[in-house]
């Protein structure tokens, strides 16, 4: 029988004056439903449809599911950037609209990836080639204000009393590994594969893996991690403590299901707690945004070798998300 499948588009803005177009679109002023106060809290988490991101709530457990869906590269692309962006504000009004005394909109809140066997690659490499060929310095900073944001945002649960958590089905590189660390938990399927490949390109990963892993793991051990640029499996990691919760793969969706229903259950000690760990080893943005201001000028000091290898593997990328959209349509 025939089938017919899918593909999305790769790459679809290699040139530069398209890229910075591109980029200045996706980031532009929130949608007119963010800001619409006739819905309840719990429908302005809900209501909202995004582009590069979809949105499910489940009222039994109290729930966000944000489940990522980049359009044009298994990165943190523009539009994902710009529709995280938008749901974490959105969280933010709904609890500003909740009545004092009335039940919290959410309690929990999920990042999971719609990419099969990719939870996200991290960086739009393709992006940052330009940039840097171009000596861009405003473009590099502008993306890398714009991850921080959404991580920052991530790594202090929005200020609220809400539990995060990443669900890792598949591959977190670079900024997606940067990502799920900014969560409160990782759940990981076994077998997913977690690292920070920067270094292999001769640059380091300058959107909070540093931060965030000096303070899980110490600075040497950071240090060491991010220099090495190896592959660690969800099990290496869940030994090392980064990884909360191990899930045969396949079944991540279904332990975490059973997490959820485990912290909802002591939700008002566990959100205390991660809120105390944030005030013992708080992560100032202003620390972030320096650390993106070193990274904006080491990129600006590759030269071109570096920048082939880092075109490399922007194919590599293309090539597993092609095969990995091949397979699930089998």
């Amino acid at each position: 029988m025939a089938m017919t499948m899918s593909v999305p588009e790769f790459r679809p803005f290699r040139q530069l004056e398209a890229a910075r177009e591109k980029f200045r679109t996706a980031l532009a002023a929130p949608r007119a439903a963010e800001t619409d106060h006739s819905l309840s809290p719990v429908e302005m988490i809900s209501a909202p449809r995004y582009e590069e991101i979809e949105i499910e709530l489940d009222a039994a457990q109290e729930t966000s599911w944000c489940w990522m869906s980049p359009v044009g590269a298994p990165s943190f692309t523009p539009g994902l950037l710009r529709d995280l962006s938008a749901h974490q504000r959105t969280i933010r009004r709904a609890f500003d609209a909740t009545p004092a005394g009335a039940a919290a909109p959410i309690k929990q809140a999920v990042f999971a990836s719609r990419l099969p066997g990719i939870y996200n690659l991290g960086g739009d490499l393709d992006l940052f080639a330009g940039w840097i060929r171009s000596r861009d310095r405003d473009g590099l900073l502008a993306y890398a204000k714009a991850c921080i944001d959404v991580l920052h945002e991530n790594a202090v649960a929005f200020d609220l009393p809400v539990i995060t958590v990443a669900l890792v089905q598949g591959d977190a590189l670079g900024g997606g590994f940067e990502a799920a660390l900014s969560c409160d938990v990782i759940v990981a399927e076994r077998g997913a594969k977690f690292g920070l490949p920067e270094i292999l390109f001769n640059l380091f990963p300058g959107m909070g893996a540093y931060s965030m892993l000096a303070r899980r793991l110490g600075g040497l051990q950071a240090e060491r991690m991010i220099a090495s640029g190896k592959l660690y499996t969800a099990e290496e990691l869940h030994a090392l403590g980064l990884v909360q919760v191990l899930a045969e793969p396949g079944e991540g969706v279904a332990e975490t299901h059973r997490l959820l229903a485990r912290n909802l259950r002591r939700h008002n000690g566990l959100s205390a707690l991660f809120r105390a760990g944030r005030r013992v080893a708080p992560l100032p943005y202003e620390e972030l945004r320096d650390v993106t201001e070193i990274w904006v000028d080491a990129a600006l000091s590759l030269d071109e070798a570096d920048l082939r290898k880092m075109e490399r593997l922007t194919v590599a990328q293309d090539k597993r998300l092609i095969a990995n959209a091949v397979l699930s349509a089998v």
